[in-house]
């Protein structure tokens, strides 16, 4: 029997995403479990508070398409063949949960990098998606 059916790989789209993307893949191949990456990218209006007097639907075009190249990048990569890729726009930790409940998901893996004690909890987006969450959450150490 399989500890994990479904697995929901949050990444961001850096350096760090390769080691959580290994470990997401070690634990699928051993559960032979389904695959969901996705990647949560913030809109522009909210890190601007919508303040900017100007239209950034061109730019934040251009984003969701840089985006999609480089998950389709690390996917191949990775040899990690048929999983879902999934490119939103959000909150992280809303759409982390939002899906996790949709794909009745067993295990959401994301990547928090090293701090200690409270620190590495506290404030932290691994945080946020770990304290709302349904199911199991594996912060993988980037």
């Amino acid at each position: 029997m399989s500890l994990y059916n479904t697995i929901l790989v949050a990444i961001d789209l850096n350096e760090d995403a390769d080691k959580v993307i290994q470990k997401a893949q070690k634990i699928r191949l051993q559960n032979n479990a389904t695959l969901t990456i996705i990647h949560v990218a913030e809109p522009l209006s909210y890190a601007y508070g919508g303040d900017i007097p100007m239209d950034l639907s061109d730019v934040q075009n251009q984003l969701h398409e840089d985006a999609k190249r480089q998950m389709h990048a690390l996917v191949e990569q990775h040899k990690l063949g048929e999983v879902t890729q999934l490119l939103l726009s959000g909150h992280i930790q809303t759409e982390v949960h939002k899906l996790a409940t949709k794909f009745s998901t067993d295990l959401v893996i994301v990547g928090s990098h090293g701090r200690h004690g409270l620190a590495l909890l506290l404030g932290s987006t691994s945080s946020s998606i770990l304290h709302g969450a349904t199911c199991d959450v594996l912060a993988v150490r980037v």
